[in-house]
């Protein structure tokens, strides 16, 4: 079999997969979420931290309990990197790496990348931390950011399904609720197959081993493949190897490699479903899941397409661009992984993306740039996709002369100012973050590539911190005080600035009374409407960053 048709059917059966899981799975979401009941374990929960799980919150309520984890997180998080390095926790177990003290910085930096579920990482997982700061620290971030993003997701939907209130239900519930409900059951079954499949988890401290060669080799060991479950599944990312998911004991082999992508789109693709059931239309859950489909597929074709047409003596020789491509993988499936990870908030890896084609590593900029709506993270897809709907609907209005509506929801001047700062926040962390880095001399040493592929290297960083993704080209020097403290901004603004203005829409739809539907209301669940959907999705990415693409990858690409 041909690496091409392998790859083939590699997509084939995962969107047989994704296809299947959908519907029980969405179902699932659907029935955590609207389900009135709690368990012995939440209420256990809710009684020592003080919460009232009945108590519904406003939208600005649910968002001061939002920032407070967060803030918290950040906190811990630094704290326990900073002091990681005196043992506490005793050599043989939390020490097993002898890690070094981590510095202000740096620390700063990690604690807002797993907080804000980005997990952009300046260091070696494993070298750089401890066992029990990658289980206890990093981990539980994990858990608690991919929480978040889907309990935003949840309050923006009952925004859509309630109405004359101005309550979206309770942060701490929905958060409680999608840690044991969800992840955790999820995450234990694939840390189990990732382990039958031959990733590490133990508690050994580095062995010595005698290669082919008789050199010798030192292998890690750690407790590694719970994280890295959690990792994927909650769109995370963060490698516990320097490597990410291209190491052979994080990732070993082709079907471990295929279960990775399942899991980290399994929970995006089947929240549409969710979406469907909370507002009592199925059909509007399959509307968005299908321009979801179009554009990932549609990101996965023009990356493959590129790492196997790219001109050069070598890449024709082996019949596609492979450097930095895994052997195990090949490029097929690197690029199908590639493609996934960055329409998603992962920002995992199992192939180097600044060895990409030019064109090639274009297409993962513009996955992280449209919002990361293919399906997106968990959560933060989905909500930023409902908020690309709203304005599609707004546009769509104003061609007819009529006020637009949105399930039954008027979107009036104040949803279309939510959505509009919305979906300018963003591009204006990753412009703002890039330029700075451009015009500043002591920045710019940080980077060993010069012109268009420069650019492209820092246009990348910028873009991965602003939308939360964590991946990253090569080449460029970000372990320093200035970019450490410039992407942790970036990344606790993308996070946190998009949910406040998610929350702050959510609120207002709720209060709306429902309109009927009438001959002059836009459906959308119709294919018309997929279409205009997808096409103001590409067309805002378009006008939005097509200048600084084209001084970058496409300017790279086209010479």
């Amino acid at each position: 079999m041909t690496t091409t048709t392998a790859g083939i059917v590699f997509a084939a059966t995962m969107t047989v997969a994704l296809i299947l899981t959908y519907r029980p799975l969405g179902d699932h979401l659907a029935r955590v979420f609207m389900s009135e009941r709690h368990s012995r374990v939440e209420l256990a929960v809710y009684r020592a931290t003080g919460v009232d799980p009945d108590a519904d919150q406003t939208w600005s309520t649910y968002l001061r309990s939002v920032l407070a984890v967060a803030a918290a997180g950040v906190l811990l998080l630094y704290g326990f990197l900073r002091i990681q390095h005196l043992g506490l926790f005793g050599h043989n177990f939390a020490d097993a790496t002898n890690p070094p003290q981590m510095s202000s910085s740096q620390a700063f930096n990690t604690a807002a990348s797993f907080v804000t579920n980005t997990n952009w990482q300046s260091y070696s997982g494993e070298s750089a931390l401890g066992y029990v700061a990658q289980m206890t620290g990093l981990a539980v971030q994990n858990f608690v950011s991919a929480a978040m993003g889907i309990s935003v997701a949840v309050a923006l939907v009952r925004g859509f399904s309630r109405s004359r209130t101005d309550r979206l239900g309770n942060f701490w519930v929905d958060l409680t609720r999608t840690i044991f409900r969800i992840l955790l059951p999820v995450a234990a079954v694939f840390a189990v197959l990732l382990i039958a499949g031959g990733a590490v988890q133990t508690f050994h401290s580095y062995r010595s081993a005698t290669g082919l060669a008789g050199g010798s080799q030192t292998i890690t060991g750690g407790p590694y493949a719970s994280q890295e479950a959690i990792k994927i599944l909650g769109t995370n990312g963060g490698g516990t190897y320097n490597a990410n998911s291209a190491h052979p004991l994080s990732n070993p082999t082709a079907w471990t490699n295929w279960l990775q992508i399942y899991f980290l789109l399994a929970i995006g693709f089947s929240l549409p479903r969710t979406f469907g059931r909370m507002v009592g239309d199925k059909r509007q859950g399959l509307a968005i899941v299908a321009v979801m489909g179009l554009l990932l597929l549609g990101s996965t074709v023009l990356l493959a397409g590129a790492q196997a047409a790219h001109h050069g003596t070598v890449p024709v020789a082996v019949g596609a661009a492979s450097e930095g491509t895994e052997t195990r993988f090949g490029v097929p499936d690197s690029a199908i992984f590639a493609s996934a990870t960055t329409g998603t908030s992962t920002g995992a890896v199992n192939s180097f993306h600044d060895s990409y084609t030019s064109l090639g590593g274009a297409v993962t900029l513009l996955n992280m740039m449209y919002g990361e709506v293919a399906p997106g993270g968990t959560g933060s897809g989905l909500y930023g996709i409902l908020v690309l709907a709203i304005l599609s609907v707004f546009i769509a209005g104003l061609m007819v002369g009529r006020t637009p509506e949105y399930l039954g929801k008027k979107i009036s001047s104040r949803e279309v100012t939510f959505a509009s700062l919305y979906i300018l926040t963003t591009p204006a962390l990753v412009l703002t973050g890039t330029a700075l880095a451009m015009s500043l001399p002591g920045e710019r040493a940080s980077m060993l590539n010069s012109g268009a592929h420069g650019l492209s290297e820092v246009l990348y960083a910028f873009t991965s911190a602003g939308n939360n993704n964590g991946s990253a080209f090569a080449g460029l020097s970000v372990n320093t005080t200035w970019y450490n403290t410039a992407l942790a901004i970036v990344m606790l603004l993308g996070r946190f600035l998009p949910m406040a203005l998610v929350l702050g829409l959510a609120g207002s739809l709720a209060r709306q009374t429902p309109v009927p539907a009438s001959e002059g209301t836009l459906p959308t669940h119709r294919l018309l409407f997929v279409g205009f959907l997808t096409g103001v999705t590409v067309i805002v990415v378009a006008l939005t960053y097509l200048p600084a693409l084209a001084l970058g990858p496409l300017a790279e690409g086209l010479h």
